[in-house]
């Protein structure tokens, strides 16, 4: 009994001489211990942990209060620092040929590494990025604008309903509705008809949102997700987990991807006629066209290609329907290249127009697609950032949060304001470096051509042609309060509700 005594005391003792020995080196000889921030935080991730995990998502109004105290440049946890100025955003998210990997901590939370987006290393995801790319280019986008136009008849069709029947619309399910159905035809070729939904709901998006609320659970316990992953959907539907919808519709796109792997005798590099046809080319290397990886590759780009833009409209809606000066404003710029409600325009003619291109860019500054942190790393390139040198293979980070929300860049900073952007063009102001909804550099989203296409032609078409009022829906509705990858409010989910109270004639 005291031989077992004297073992748990020396276990013990280990133990604290361990615990000792790591908070004395990640305080004091850690590369990043010469940097400001809380000793707490550099010490251990509980602070991370407690105000991501336990608050839900609410560790990004930490880090705010810790530059308002350190400066902006912080350690907000053993490994990490997060810079606080939109100034070095393109430093952290350069391109060309500055190598900026991922944090593997990060993309192990999505449990999808097998994607371009989601590539650790720079150089592998060049050349993943290579195979599609094409595909996503503004001219590929163009050839696509029959289709898009397609889909919009669709939706002012459902609009005219929605305007006789007197019904609530939740604003992010029609969009969403429009946004998936619009990336299923671009990439796979098919939809699922969520226009046609009675409802506008397809249970995708809170699908979605719910593998988002486990994010940062996920990012501290990544065996759930891939746990999840595995599961099948009439398990994870019975205990009552909405995730059953994303792994249906990847089952979905995993037999569209068998299909095209069964399909022999493409030959060329360049994009065809479905995103498939682009990763299964003869130049592709077989190792990089196996059907978990097109799987992969083709579920990111759907769910990446349907929420953000989706909540870009439903944010540019409510401030037309809060704020009819600016209805007013852009109707009258719209009627130059549509002079009836009904007018087919395109995307090319709509953003030479000064006034929407100023609604376009707000909603997407309001809306800011992803507000979690994305952390890059400088694999072999010491940065610096004034007086400190960030050592390479250090993960740093800034919010696109935050460089929206910058007052000394967008003075009244929440409030819609698409003259901004024209009195920053007649300046010769570059305002729009600092929109950075699609991210920036070697990593940035490759469907901004997709996403802008959607934006300039949705918002002229049910601008132009709906009168809308907001129903039981403010601006604590929509306003950040949590990080969940996208923005959510205090309480609930984001969320625009609607009546269309009549349509335009002239």
């Amino acid at each position: 009994m005291a031989s077992f005594a004297m073992d748990k005391d020396q276990i013990l003792v280990g133990v604290l001489l361990y615990i000792s020995g790591v908070i004395v080196y990640r305080l004091f000889l850690h590369p990043l211990s010469r940097f400001p921030g809380p000793k707490l935080a550099a010490i251990s991730s509980l602070p991370e942990f407690y105000h991501d995990v336990l608050r839900g998502g609410r560790y990004i109004w930490e880090i705010e209060r810790m530059h308002e105290k350190y400066g902006p440049i912080v350690r907000i946890n053993p490994r990490q620092l997060h810079i606080k100025d939109p100034c070095f955003y393109d430093e952290i998210y350069a391109g060309g040929s500055r190598r900026r990997d991922k944090y593997a901590e990060y993309v192990n939370a999505l449990a999808a590494d097998n994607s371009s987006a989601t590539t650790v290393d720079h150089t592998h995801h060049r050349i993943r990025r290579g195979f599609i790319s094409p595909y996503f280019s503004k001219r590929s986008v163009l050839q696509f604008e029959a289709t898009i136009s397609e889909k919009l008849a669709m939706l002012t069709a459902r609009l005219e309903e929605a305007s006789h029947a007197g019904s609530v619309l939740n604003l992010q399910h029609v969009f969403a509705a429009l946004t998936a159905d619009i990336i299923m035809q671009y990439a796979y070729g098919e939809t699922h008809g969520y226009l046609a939904h009675e409802s506008f709901r397809n249970d995708l998006v809170d699908a979605v949102a719910t593998q988002l609320d486990l994010l940062h659970v996920n990012r501290f316990f990544p065996g759930l997700v891939r746990l999840f992953k595995d599961a099948p959907p009439w398990l994870l539907r019975a205990v009552g987990l909405k995730i059953a919808d994303v792994v249906e519709v990847k089952l979905w796109i995993r037999e569209l991807a068998a299909k095209a792997l069964a399909r022999k005798g493409r030959a060329g590099g360049r994009a065809r006629e479905t995103i498939f046809d682009a990763l299964t080319a003869e130049t592709v290397p077989p190792e990089e066209k196996t059907l978990d990886r097109l799987e992969v590759e083709s579920t990111v780009i759907f769910a990446a290609g349907t929420d953000t833009t989706a909540r870009a409209l439903a944010v540019a809606s409510f401030h037309l329907m809060q704020n009819q000066d600016v209805l007013r404003t852009l109707r009258e710029e719209l009627k130059r290249v549509m002079p009836t409600p009904t007018t087919s325009v395109s995307w090319l003619q709509l953003e030479q127009l000064p006034y929407l291109s100023g609604v376009v860019n707000e909603s997407l500054r309001l809306s800011y697609a992803l507000v979690t942190r994305l952390p890059r790393v400088a694999p072999d390139e010491t940065l610096k950032y004034g007086d400190y040198m960030i050592p390479p293979g250090t993960p740093i980070s800034q919010s696109a949060y935050f460089v929206h929300q910058d007052p000394t860049i967008f003075p009244e900073p929440q409030r819609f304001h698409p003259e901004r952007w024209i009195r920053a063009a007649e300046k010769g102001e570059n305002l729009k470096r600092f929109l950075v909804s699609f991210n920036k550099g070697s990593r940035q989203c490759l469907g901004i051509n997709l996403a802008y296409a959607e934006l300039y032609r949705t918002i002229a078409a049910v601008a132009r042609r709906f009168d809308m009022e907001l129903y039981e829906t403010t601006l604590e509705d929509i306003l950040v309060n949590r990080d969940l990858g996208f923005g959510q409010p205090e309480t609930g989910r984001f969320q625009v509700q609607a009546r269309v109270t009549g349509i335009v004639k002239e």
